[in-house]
Formats: C-alpha cells, structure tokens, sequence
C-alpha cells in the first residue's frame, strides 16, 4: 500500500472516530510537523502547542479533508502553517498591548550581553556539529532530511530509493551514536 492510500485510509477511520488511527497518524507525521511548527515560531513550546491544535482539528474536522485537493501530508502542513499563524499573530497582539514604561525597560536583562551564555552555547553547537559529522555519511543524510527538513522516514525512502526499513534503521543507529557521543556534554567531558 502506497503512503497516499495509507493516509487515505487513516483519515477516512479518523472521520470515523477510530483513536487507533489518530494515533498512528500522529506516531508518522509528529516529528515533522513540529519541526515545520518550530521553523515557524522559533519556540519550542508553541511548536509542541501547535501539534496538539492540528491533531485535535484533524480529529475533529476529518471528514473535511478532500484528497482531490491534495495528499493528506499536504492538507496537515497548511493546516499547521494557518496554526503557527494565528499564533504568531496572537502573541504578537499581546505584545502590542502591552504598555512598556521606561522603568521597566530599564529592569530588562538583555540576554544577548551575556558573554559567558554566548560562549557556552557556540560550544555546544560546536560539539553538536562535530558529533554529527563523525556520523556515517548515510546517517547524516537521513539525519538532515528527517530532522532539519522536516520529511517522514518514508518521503526519505521515496527520496533517496531505500527501503523504510534501512531509513528506520540509520536513523536509530545514528541517534544512538549521538546519544553516545553527546552524553558527556552534560557531564562537562569531551567525548566529541
């Protein structure tokens, strides 16, 4: 069964208030969504708040979704985008509310002074950087296209011509490696 069909299927018993396949829908498409969600609002929290709005409107509104419009994956991403949106909208506006008196301007830590910060979030990047290019090459391409460009372990499949399995294994051994790897950053060791 092709991803569409798949989808197609999941939906259709979403509409049908199966949980199971809402849960199986959210397990395929959660790590993509947020990190499309986290590009956009550049907060973790409101990215994590933006995939649970999508996953209730998709529980809610299923029976809307038309596949002569487009593939499922592609109706979720807008839905997300419109999400992330009105979110930044929203904060906006409450920002915009807000009166700021000189006093408090004045009680403001500015964050981007802290030298000692800066310095120990360049190391980290630093270490992250380096663990990640001590990984095998196909690691760090499944690595690149599922975490900082937001496809699913099958849309990597269809992309670089390997079986799902082979993407679900690399990306478990490439997560392991750097689990390993960066486990000692906590600790202040240097086992980059």
């Amino acid at each position: 069964m092709n991803e569409q069909a798949e989808d197609l299927q999941l939906i259709r018993r979403i509409a049908d208030r199966d949980a199971g396949a809402l849960e199986h829908l959210y397990d395929i498409y959660e790590r993509p969504v947020y990190a499309f969600a986290y590009r956009l609002l550049n907060d973790a929290m409101a990215a994590e708040e933006a995939v649970q709005e999508l996953f209730l409107r998709i529980w809610n509104n299923a029976e809307r979704y038309d596949s002569s419009h487009g593939k499922l994956s592609t109706w979720m991403f807008a839905l997300a985008r419109n999400i992330s949106i009105d979110m930044l909208r929203r904060r906006n506006a409450r920002a915009a509310a807000v009166p700021v008196e000189d006093e408090q301007l004045n009680t403001v830590i500015d964050e981007t002074s802290d030298t000692e910060l800066a310095v120990e979030r360049t190391l980290e990047g630093e270490q992250i950087r380096s663990a990640l290019d001590q990984l095998g090459e196909e690691q760090q391409q499944v690595i690149d296209l599922i975490y900082y460009k937001g496809l699913t372990q099958q849309e990597v499949s269809d992309r670089c011509a390997i079986p799902l399995g082979t993407v679900k294994s690399r990306v478990r051994l490439a997560l392991k490696q750097l689990h390993k790897r960066l486990s000692g950053m906590e600790r202040g060791e240097s086992r980059v």
